[in-house]
This record gives structure tokens, sequence and C-alpha cells, in this order.
């Protein structure tokens, strides 16, 4: 169950990225401060060139800060080295990209074993077929990519995402591939997901009919937070 008055599990202090293109400096983020809490569903909004795909990055530890400090579950994220970096993007971060970034040559199952490579459990099928089962995809495990619709691809996308168990889920642009009622259908999943397993989800998004949908919204504008409002949690 969904519980936004835990702890905090993410905290950004003063955090600032900046990119050298050749002689160029590129200001993405400019001292960017927040906090999320265990359970809330969060959408950071904003334009092109706003900092939130900066903002991204950091949180999956796929980059990291140029300044300031973000804290992941209590540890700082700048004190780890690339093996403890990749260690918490395979077991506490699940990620979905808008473009689903599925193997065309492998079946849905097998797409959502990838995560498992390095994986010395056993199961690893059963772990699959377990979290196709949680999007409601199990009767499609065998079905290729080119087999399946766009919104099936996004649901294998999160089931993959889902295989470790993470504690947090980070979401690119979901439903930007998908028509309106197929992208309802994904974020209605996303927040089963938020509610009854109270795993952490984070979209980045340009569509205010999916920010519309979360219960936080974060609004970036030129590598700033010019915004941050939570909605009544009574409220859909």
């Amino acid at each position: 169950m969904s519980n936004t008055n835990g702890k905090a599990i993410i905290e950004f202090q003063e955090v600032t990225k900046v990119y050298h293109m050749g002689q160029v400096e590129v200001n993405a983020l400019q001292g960017v401060s927040f906090q999320i809490k265990e359970g809330e569903l969060v959408a950071i909004v904003g334009p092109s060139g706003s900092g939130k795909s900066s903002v991204m990055n950091i949180l999956g530890c796929l980059d990291h800060p140029s300044s300031g400090t973000y804290t992941l579950d209590g540890q700082k994220v700048g004190d780890l080295n690339d093996n403890q970096l990749a260690e918490i993007r395979r077991g506490r971060v699940g990620f979905v990209f808008q473009t689903f970034n599925l193997l065309g040559r492998m079946s849905a199952l097998e797409n959502v074993t990838l995560p498992l490579i390095y994986s010395r459990g056993a199961n690893r099928r059963a772990r699959a077929l377990e979290a196709l089962d949680r999007v409601g995809l199990s009767q499609r495990a065998n079905h290729k990519p080119t087999e399946l619709s766009g919104g099936e691809q996004q649901r294998v996308a999160i089931a993959r995402a889902l295989i470790n168990n993470p504690s947090l889920i980070l979401a690119d642009e979901p439903t930007g591939n998908l028509d309106s009622k197929v992208g309802s259908e994904i974020m209605t999943l996303s927040h089963e997901l938020n509610k009854e397993q109270g795993i952490t989800v984070i979209l980045v998004t340009r569509d205010t009919e999916v920010s519309g949908q979360a219960r936080r919204i974060i609004t970036m504008r030129d590598g700033l937070i010019v915004g941050d409002e939570a909605k009544d949690q009574d409220k859909p």
C-alpha cells in the first residue's frame, strides 16, 4: 500500500549539471533541491531543455552531478564506485523508456529475464512469468515484440523493470509512443503498482494528461524547479 508519509527515499541538495560541448558550457541544472518520499507518484514536467532528462539520468545513476549531493535511500550516490552504481541500477531501480527498448529476436519472457543475466538465483523463468502476470501479459509470454501491440510492448518493458523488485521505477515519457487510450491504461497500471505495492514511481513527461494523473508535479524550466505541487491524496 502506498505511504507518502514515509521517509525520504530521494534527496537532491543544490544539484548542478554542466555539459561541455566544445568551447561551450551548458548549465543543464542550476542548483536543484527536492525530496521524494517512499510511495510517492511524481511527475517531472517541463519543456525541452528544462533539465528534466538530466534529473532523470542522475536519479537512475546513469550520470552524476557536477556539484551538489544526491542521496538515494540514505546513500550518497557520489561516494559510490562504478560497480556499486551498477548494482543499484540492477537491483533497486527499474527503468521504463518511451521506445520500450525490447530486443526483437527475443520473446516477451526472454526480454523480461534480461536483468537477471548476471543473477545466480534459480527460477528465472518463474520470476519472469510472475512479472508478466503482474502487468496482465502472462498469456503473451512467448510472443516477440513484433507480435505485440505498442501497449503490450510497454507492459513487457514494465514487467522487465519489475523483475528485481525495485523500490523505485523511473519512467521516461512512458506513454509517448502510445495513443491516448493505451497511454491511459499504462498510467492505470502505474497507479496500481504505486498504490498496491508501494513502489515509488517518477515519471518524466511533456504530456499534461499524464502529469495530471500524478500525485505530485515538479515543474522545471531552464535548469530550475519553478513549481512543486502535491495533489490531495483523497482525490484521483
